[in-house]
């Protein structure tokens, strides 16, 4: 595999992760629901919840600063003889990683990868834009415009 192919891969399986993270926890089992002749489950790292710091930037590129810890679960799984799958989800939602983790590792497989792509990421990640996009407006219709008078000195 050329290095391109690799972070295309990369780049790939970053997407998925992230629509992953960011869906409903009844939304994954709704999905997990739906398959069929799963393999078996082995977990290498069970759910576990921990603690990550945040780090944020002044105007989003300035000098870079703590700004405070939030709660993230990861979990460690392999399905039958596949890849490893990993997932993080913010909170303690333990089912929920579990669930990032073993979609993660069936993305990996590549006989499973085009469907589940086509009808579980890609539904949800749309989902997850028209969510955001419905929010966006939502707050945009209440945007409130300061500016400042200069008074004149008479």
């Amino acid at each position: 595999m050329t290095n391109q192919a690799i972070s295309e891969n990369q780049a790939t399986r970053q997407r998925w992760l992230g629509v992953l993270s960011r869906a409903g926890r009844a939304e994954l089992e709704q999905a997990l629901a739906a398959l069929a002749d799963l393999p078996p489950v082995e977990h290498v790292r069970s759910p576990e919840p921990g603690m990550v710091m945040l780090r944020g930037r002044v105007g989003g590129t300035g000098d870079a600063f703590n700004l405070g810890e939030a709660t993230v679960t990861r979990c460690a799984l392999r399905v039958g003889a596949s890849a490893l799958g990993v997932g993080y989800t913010l909170g303690r939602d333990r089912r929920k990683a579990e669930l990032v983790a073993l979609f993660d590792a069936l993305l990996q497989d590549e006989a499973r990868q085009s469907q589940l792509l086509r009808e579980l990421i890609t539904p949800m990640s749309q989902r997850q834009a028209a969510g955001r996009e419905a929010t966006s407006r939502s707050v945009a219709a209440s945007k409130v415009e300061f500016f400042t008078f200069v008074r004149g000195e008479a």
